[in-house]
């Protein structure tokens, strides 16, 4: 990723990977890549930053997407992998990255890009480790979303407060951001590869002492989604069980600047 200018006489800006897990998106990929690209290009403009579309598995013409756009656009990255699961996607895109912030959202844009900003200034700024969208906080605006779905929410999400007495409440909302400590010590820690990984890696942050923080989100629902109810309920559950009856990881060695989590001075 190329460096600020030195002569320029400043600090050079802050780095950042977003990265956009895909699976069978040939439809949605060239639409909403460009324009997260643009609005990065309008509204991120103190970072160097970088989108990564991270093609895990597919079978149609999403690959040869992702590279066309990368000969396009030079800020857009294009990675395959041969197996598929979201978390063994944004493993790979954020353990091999240099920059100083990676993030994701979900290649549907349900989240309002309009919260961007705020989420990885959050993180930038040290006021966490990791900053995730939420649905369920105040400020949140919700739209279309069934009543089932919404429903199986929130009953996932005092499920896991109850569990593990979390301060977050929305772990599966397809938009994060973390720091570099995060990536180094608590990422490797994560064992789902699928959608259980946002679960276990905020759980595992926070019970670990890093600062998660919620960033209310502005939400549509896709009817196409992807997410089937019962099938993540299961494994969403078998996770649970597996950190709360197997024990919680916790890194071997702190790495990163400082070796010690953001301060928690919005709580």
């Amino acid at each position: 990723m190329p460096s600020g200018d030195p002569e320029a006489g400043g600090p050079d800006p802050t780095t950042l990977d977003m990265v956009l897990p895909v699976l069978n998106e040939e439809v949605d990929l060239p639409i909403n890549a460009r324009v997260l690209h643009d609005f990065m290009a309008e509204r991120l403009g103190d970072y160097e930053w970088r989108v990564v579309v991270a093609d895990n598995g597919s079978t149609d013409s999403t690959l040869d997407v992702a590279k066309e756009l990368s000969q396009e656009f030079p800020r857009i990255q294009c990675i395959s992998l041969e197996h598929r699961g979201r978390g063994r996607a944004l493993r790979h895109a954020w353990t091999e990255s240099k920059a100083d912030i990676v993030g994701y959202m979900d290649v549907d844009l349900s989240t309002d890009l309009e919260a961007l900003p705020a989420l990885v200034d959050a993180v930038r700024n040290g006021t966490c480790d990791i900053a995730t969208g939420s649905r369920l906080i105040r400020g949140a605006d919700v739209k279309r979303r069934p009543f089932k779905r919404e429903v199986a929410s929130r009953g996932y999400s005092l499920v896991f407060r109850t569990m593990f007495l979390t301060k977050f409440r929305d772990a599966q909302c397809g938009f994060k951001a973390l720091n570099r400590r995060t990536v180094e010590n608590i990422v490797p820690l994560v064992r789902n590869q699928r959608w259980f990984f946002d679960t276990e890696m905020l759980i595992l942050a926070e019970k670990n002492g890093y600062v998660v923080r919620e960033i209310p989100v502005k939400w549509t629902d896709d009817p196409d989604t992807r997410v089937h109810i019962a099938g993540t309920a299961y494994e969403d559950m078998r996770g649970l069980l597996r950190l709360r009856f197997g024990g919680l990881a916790r890194p071997a060695k702190l790495s990163g600047e400082g070796n010690s989590p953001a301060k928690n001075t919005n709580r």
